[in-house]
């Protein structure tokens, strides 16, 4: 969407004032842990775009809270399994020789949008290691919540969503849907499913040299995370709003990922 189809479907000019009022009617308070899957044109028009937002979730759980990001690199992921868009196969070896080392404070994310992407830049921000599926955090625990990232499972027990679940975290869907509630996928390791693991190498810098990386994981998928958070939502109940422009959802991150550990163990082939 461009800046004038933006301007034209937002009633008034979004400030980070008015996102720390929203966020608060939402119930997000001082001191929370937060993890937030967002959409910056669904906010609408925002003095200051991306920092704005940003600015408003500190503002928001202020330096005693923790705001959580995506920041993840697709870019990383086996270019075998690209579709949007493909590339032709005899690509494939020179994506996996010649892209760059993967670096946490220098390599952009991909796919997740500009929020996660500008609170990654902050100089109080840290960010994991894992070249597929990192997060950043600001705040006071933000040390802890990304440090430990393991490279195999990357989104399983030894991740920042166990350390958001640990810490009793909420979620915030910020214009976006349970289609990317990355929390919904540390429950895929914790229930008794079907799932196939995969490997992945890619390059890291390892002691400022480039050094190839083999780790291995669970395919993970998304295909029903909407039904699962229509189920969560009827069942256990969120809490809903607006921020901007855009409608927001917060809800309790524990109680979302063992509601579905019983929820996948219900609707998907068991082992």
């Amino acid at each position: 969407m461009g800046d004038r189809e933006l301007v034209e479907r937002t009633a008034e000019p979004v400030t980070t004032e008015q996102i720390v009022a929203d966020l608060r009617d939402l119930g997000v308070e001082a001191g929370d842990t937060l993890l937030v899957h967002s959409s910056l044109t669904a906010v609408g028009w925002t003095v200051g775009g991306a920092q704005a937002v940003v600015e408003g979730l500190q503002q928001t759980v202020t330096e005693s809270g923790t705001v959580v990001v995506p920041t993840h690199t697709a870019q990383y992921t086996d270019p075998g399994g690209w579709s949007n868009p493909p590339v032709p196969e005899d690509w494939y070896e020179t994506v996996r020789r010649e892209r760059p080392a993967y670096r946490p404070d220098v390599t952009p994310s991909y796919g997740v949008g500009a929020i996660p992407e500008c609170l990654r830049t902050y100089p109080e921000a840290v960010r994991s290691r894992h070249p597929v599926f990192s997060f950043a955090a600001w705040g006071t625990d933000a040390d802890a919540i990304v440090s430990g990232h393991s490279f195999d499972d990357g989104l399983g027990e030894n991740s920042p969503l166990r350390e958001v679940y640990d810490r009793g975290g909420s979620v915030l869907l910020l214009g976006v849907g349970h289609e990317v509630n990355t929390s919904a996928h540390l429950a895929e390791y914790r229930a008794d499913i079907a799932t196939e693991r995969t490997e992945n190498t890619v390059p890291i810098l390892q002691d400022g040299e480039r050094t190839m990386l083999t780790y291995t994981d669970i395919e993970t998928s998304t295909e029903d995370f909407e039904e699962l958070g229509a189920d969560f939502t009827e069942e256990v109940g969120v809490q809903r709003g607006t921020v901007g422009e855009a409608e927001a959802t917060v809800l309790d991150q524990p109680s979302l990922v063992d509601f579905a550990v019983e929820w996948f163990e219900e609707n998907r082939e068991r082992v």
